[in-house]
């Protein structure tokens, strides 16, 4: 039994140094977890690199593609900038692991990471049960 909320989606990301990582968006789950494993002195600035986390969840009426779409003059951009952008920043930590509900609107955080293949940032995503906006 794996309980209400099984393992649906895994995945990774190694980020080169000119690479700015994922947008604002929310992901189809019901808990995500973010797993950074890149050496701490990789990082360049000790004050970001992390992940970015909205206090602000689609409406239950929205779909996929509308909370996914963060265009000018988008519905999701809209709802973020009335919010005034509230948000909690988490800087990268090596070995960190950060747990959210997915529904919350996200993104990668700004980074600065030493060049070279071994300092990549690296993001391990899993994200668990199914979204639920009601």
């Amino acid at each position: 039994d794996t309980g209400k909320h099984p393992l649906r989606h895994l995945w990774a990301y190694k980020y080169d140094e000119r690479y700015t990582g994922i947008n604002v968006h929310a992901d189809e789950a019901a808990v995500n977890l973010n797993f950074w494993v890149t050496r701490e002195d990789a990082n360049l600035n000790k004050e970001s690199g992390g992940l970015v986390v909205y206090t602000k969840k689609p409406p239950s009426d929205w779909t996929f593609d509308m909370y996914n779409q963060f265009a000018e003059g988008g519905a999701a951009r809209e709802l973020l900038e009335e919010s005034g952008w509230e948000n909690v920043t988490i800087p990268y930590r090596e070995n960190r692991l950060v747990m959210f509900d997915s529904a919350l609107f996200h993104k990668t955080d700004s980074f600065q990471f030493k060049q070279g293949f071994l300092n990549r940032r690296i993001n391990l995503t899993l994200l668990f049960g199914t979204m639920d906006l009601g």
